[in-house]
């Protein structure tokens, strides 16, 4: 079987997948499944109080999970897809559970050819967060990934450098990764 089919296969029946980015390795579930977003904190002992970021596959999408004002849609139309999550507000579609009850969702437009397969095949935005235990190195190659998983799709070896976090709400940049110094001059602009 394809490993798109079966990622989007595992992920249709609530389970956990560990897919490439441009990036580092995510921890995939059902974004709009309370339960398999549950099981991906379970897997990264990560405290139910820190949300976790989805992915989309495209505009269409991102506008259907989060609330987007004329300044987000400027940013977004310059920086994704590729290595940046906006942090925007939450559309009631999603599980209170992801926004750790800030209300707030983190969002990655991946610009990776695999994880937008798997994404626009659900028909439905996954969780985005990456593969390893809460604290632990993000990991760069299949073989460096110890959270439980239902299935790992091969993407070879990844850069490894994170995304850069932006809370598109306050125009603040929460976490420097990739692209962080073109993110940091354009959110000047926007002011």
């Amino acid at each position: 079987m394809d490993p798109i089919d079966m990622a989007v296969r595992v992920l249709r029946r609530d389970g956990l997948i560990v897919y490439p980015t441009e990036t580092v390795y995510g921890l995939g579930a059902d974004a709009l499944s309370e339960d398999a977003v549950l099981k991906v904190y379970e897997a990264k002992n990560r405290p139910l109080s820190r949300p976790i970021s989805i992915a989309v596959s495209d505009m269409d999408m991102l506008g259907a999970v989060a609330v987007l004002d004329e300044a987000a849609r400027a940013f977004i139309e310059r920086f994704l897809p590729g290595p940046v999550t906006v942090v925007l507000p939450a559309k009631s579609c999603l599980p209170a559970i992801l926004t750790g009850g800030t209300g707030l969702v983190g969002i990655r437009w991946p610009d990776h050819e695999v994880a937008l397969a798997i994404i626009a095949r659900l028909d439905s935005p996954i969780t985005a967060t990456s593969a390893n235990v809460s604290g632990e190195i993000p990991p760069t190659r299949p073989e460096d990934v110890y959270v439980p998983n239902d299935y790992v799709v091969d993407g070879g070896e990844l850069p490894g450098t994170p995304s850069t976090v932006v809370d598109l709400t306050t125009r603040r940049i929460l976490r420097k990764g990739a692209e962080w110094e073109a993110v940091e001059a354009f959110l000047k602009t926007l002011r």
